[in-house]
């Protein structure tokens, strides 16, 4: 069993403890946040994706199942869970369809969106300029920060230390490009998923890992001999739901359900159901918009 889904039991007990409180007769929140009865779903011109998705009865979206709290497979139940998978959710509410949690890794986001594998992707995904010429994004629903994780005692202390240093990140990920920017000299190993990355660094077969402070958290709840190396972040990094280029129906429906989960107390619930609890911080729903996340990464 990969050492990453020892969180999961304590992510596990958390999220039934919080859903035994909270839920009376049904299960009409798990979706993160309704505040009422079931609403009729809404209607879409037809031709439209999101009428093809309510034809078809199920809507699929890539999520990652190794990232712990965003996105991560239960063992015990075999369910997908997480802060990406709850707003999954609302967006297959609002369609009056049932979501399908796909898996989607950092390098393979953008193909199942062109080749129609998913129908969106929540996958810990921040909104850069380049991305948006192959995709759209929604508008912002989370901003990271770009850390470094290293086991304690470690003698890196900031960016500049990662020279001749073994540093481990995900393929296709933003933290690709920023280490080869940040620290040439760095000897950047590429991975398929963040699960890999932890085992690399307890096995000490790496230095230290670098990618968004909320996935590096989740690596330190699982083994707290890891640290995160204090100082300056590395980036920001803005989250957006994933869309296939163009399609402006889907790409506002998306929006109208992030607006609706900012404003009804449902993303500061599903914040605190997965993140806030485990990294003791309290953040509100972020106010960047798509046009200033691209704008940030250029």
């Amino acid at each position: 069993m990969k050492l990453w889904r020892l969180l999961v039991l304590a992510l596990v007990a958390t999220a039934l403890a919080v859903g035994v409180a909270a839920c009376g007769d049904d299960d009409e929140d798990e979706g993160g946040g309704s505040t009422g009865a079931q609403t009729a779903a809404q209607e879409f011109p037809a031709g439209s994706t999101p009428a093809r998705i309510q034809e078809a009865g199920e809507i699929k979206i890539g999520v990652k199942y190794d990232v712990p709290p965003f996105g991560f497979k239960n063992p015990q139940n075999n369910e997908i869970e997480g802060f990406d998978v709850d707003l999954g959710k609302r967006v297959a509410e609002k369609l009056g369809v049932e979501p399908n949690f796909i898996e989607a890794i950092s390098d393979n986001r953008i193909p199942f969106l062109t080749d129609g594998t998913a129908d969106l992707i929540l996958s810990t995904m921040t909104i850069t300029a380049e991305r948006d010429q192959e995709i759209d994004f929604s508008e912002p629903y989370f901003v990271a920060r770009g850390r470094i994780l290293v086991p304690q005692g470690s003698d890196i202390k900031g960016v500049d230390d990662l020279a001749g240093k073994k540093v481990c990140t995900a393929l296709g990920s933003t933290y690709e490009e920023t280490l080869k920017k940040e620290a040439p000299r760095a000897d950047l190993r590429l991975v398929d998923s963040y699960s890999e990355c932890l085992e690399l660094v307890q096995n000490e077969a790496v230095d230290a890992v670098s990618t968004d402070d909320v996935i590096l958290t989740g690596m330190i709840i699982q083994d707290d001999s890891l640290e995160l190396v204090e100082g300056e972040e590395l980036t920001t990094e803005p989250y957006g739901a994933g869309i296939k280029d163009g399609d402006a129906e889907m790409k506002k429906l998306v929006d109208d359900v992030i607006a609706e989960w900012k404003q009804d107390g449902g993303w500061q619930e599903t914040y605190d159901k997965w993140v806030g609890q485990y990294t003791n911080e309290n953040q509100e729903p972020p106010t960047m918009t798509l046009e200033e996340a691209i704008e940030l990464s250029k």
